[in-house]
């Protein structure tokens, strides 16, 4: 292509394209080295004036294609010039190119699907209107411009191309419109495409799901009401490939409204795989108490309680084996649990807690421990045994020595650091030193009882911080018995040099402050000696809590040994 044609068209410069005709009648088949026309080049920078007065003089450019396999209008409606790519459409109308409007670039795409993808909605009713068998196209994706619009939500586009009975619904990854419908959460859509072509509901994708499948995993409630209205029959539908129905989908997602909808029409819906692997096996084994909860509060779902999968596990051996203590105790207050099913290897529900014995360390499997010993007393004589108590010692050993170095480095710095600070404030008394003849250097506040307590407290503070850390120094001994009883003693003496040092602080501020404020002076005291109590309270209180939920049926015996 001439650089001067080149720069008109990039300028829109109609006078110099003109002159320049007016010394090459054929300046203006010139390509670019991407095969270009000056009509591609000002259809790319939108410059309308100049590509109709190129198409007044030489209307041919309309056939020519670029090295992407793009018309000018393709071109046009790429770049978002929706005004050029609107008058051109009526050039090729006039001139009868129907070829060049279907004609397809080299990814398979036709103007439609551009006109779609980019949001140029009107113009794409334009490019519908004025050829429909552009609704024909599916690009090498796979992709029909009614699969884009509905996957854009352009209901006008839609609805039109639906009306077409020759249009292609089809899109990427084996999906169709409906799909595209369900990704984009829109019930009218997908109401208008059921209602002309229903059959697209039973149509399964690449990974073997329908559309309404894919609304429940989506919990697209609007959209599930929408297809369960138009044909009921849909809530039936199972997967081919997994073999698992809607409602096992539901429970694997925990959307509870999803399954109440699907139950509202499909009171029978399938509940379970062809394995017995029911919705209530799903939800236990993904941890959904509120979907657990609903099938238990269900009374078309009761009997799924005691119903047992291919092993023979009911719900509640799966959930004893994954030691949710909420869900084991909503299992056992439903009055048609029955603790004497049997799996396939002879076991109760409650045997799962001697196959996890590395899990005794943990209060979920300790509080499973104590409600399967309520419910079934007489079945957990194993689990008490000595046995089990030397298996779970054992693991325990076998960790301890790992933990106690841990435990080790962390004491020591805390009690060297409680040192430091107790005989720091051993000389840094408060109230200072007396200057009075025949008391020089003695404390000021020595005949004071606050001050006398501050000082045996600092005291006491600084003496069991030392042997802590101290004591730390043995710990590096083999003897398992011993590495017990270590951290059993300096845990006891790590607590009172921490008692010790927040007496100290409180009873140091209250010799200096009483005098003054004194009832700043008592507040003091009251923070600082209660701390320690309220640390024990925040570090036992999920034992606490424990405690307190079962009551009487509390027993300490695994928590005590580990």
């Amino acid at each position: 292509m001439d650089h001067r044609l080149l720069k008109a068209a990039m300028s829109g410069n109609s006078n110099e394209m003109k002159h320049l005709i007016l010394l090459d009648a054929n300046i203006l088949l010139g390509t670019t080295p991407q095969g270009s026309t000056c009509l591609h080049i000002s259809s790319i920078l939108g410059r309308q004036e100049f590509s109709m007065t190129v198409l007044a003089l030489n209307n041919s450019l309309l056939s020519r294609i670029n090295s992407y396999g793009e018309t000018p209008l393709v071109v046009a409606t790429t770049n978002g010039h929706v005004s050029l790519a609107s008058a051109m459409l009526k050039q090729y109308q006039q001139l009868k190119l129907s070829e060049m409007i279907l004609k397809e670039d080299n990814n398979g795409s036709t103007v439609l699907h551009h006109a779609i993808r980019s949001g140029h909605c009107d113009l794409a009713l334009e490019l519908i209107a004025a050829e429909p068998k552009l609704s024909e196209g599916v690009n090498k994706h796979n992709e029909s411009p009614m699969y884009i619009a509905v996957s854009r939500g352009f209901s006008d586009v839609s609805e039109r191309l639906l009306k077409i009975p020759i249009s292609s619904h089809v899109g990427t990854y084996g999906e169709n419109a409906l799909h595209a419908a369900v990704r984009n959460g829109n019930p009218g859509i997908a109401k208008k495409i059921v209602e002309t072509r229903p059959q697209l509901a039973r149509e399964e994708n690449k990974s073997g799901n329908t559309p309404v499948l894919l609304a429940v995993l989506w919990n697209k409630l609007d959209v599930i009401r929408e297809l369960l209205e138009h044909d009921r029959s849909l809530g039936y539908l199972i997967h081919t490939k997994d073999l698992y129905p809607l409602l096992v989908s539901a429970a694997y997602r925990g959307n509870v409204i999803v399954a109440q909808e699907i139950l509202n029409y499909c009171p029978d819906a399938p509940y379970c795989k062809p394995d017995g692997w029911t919705i209530l096996h799903e939800a236990v084994s993904v941890l959904n108490e509120e979907f657990v909860e609903f099938i238990l509060n269900t009374p078309q779902l009761h009997k799924l309680i005691n119903m047992r999968d291919k092993y023979g596990d009911t719900a509640l051996h799966i959930a004893v084996r994954k030691c949710d203590p909420n869900i084991v105790r909503a299992l056992l207050a439903h009055k048609a649990i029955d603790l004497t099913v049997l799996n396939n290897g002879g076991n109760t529900a409650e045997w799962p807690l001697a196959e996890t014995t590395e899990r005794a360390k943990t209060l979920n499997w300790n509080e499973v421990l104590m409600m399967m010993k309520k419910a079934s007393p007489t079945a957990l004589t194993f689990i008490s045994s000595q046995a089990a108590k030397k298996e779970i010692t054992a693991k325990s050993i076998e960790e301890i020595k790992s933990l106690t170095q841990t435990y080790t480095s962390n004491t020591s710095l805390i009690a060297i650091l409680i040192a430091t600070i107790t005989f720091a404030a051993a000389f840094t008394l408060p109230g200072g030193y007396s200057n009075d003849l025949g008391s020089e250097g003695l404390p000021i506040m020595a005949k004071k009882i606050a001050f006398k307590v501050f000082l045996i407290s600092d005291t006491l503070a600084m003496c069991s911080s030392l042997a802590v850390a101290f004591i730390c120094i043995l710990a590096r001994w083999e003897d398992i018995e011993f590495l017990l009883y270590y951290r059993s003693f300096t845990k006891k003496l790590m607590w009172f040099a921490y008692m010790a040092t927040t007496v100290a602080f409180a009873f140091g501020l209250y010799t200096v402050v009483a005098p003054h404020i004194l009832w700043m002076a008592i507040l003091i005291c009251i923070v600082s000696v209660g701390l320690p109590f309220l640390t024990k309270l925040l570090g036992e209180w999920p034992l606490l809590k424990l405690r307190f939920r079962l009551g009487r049926d509390f027993q300490s015996d695994f928590l005590d040994m580990v």
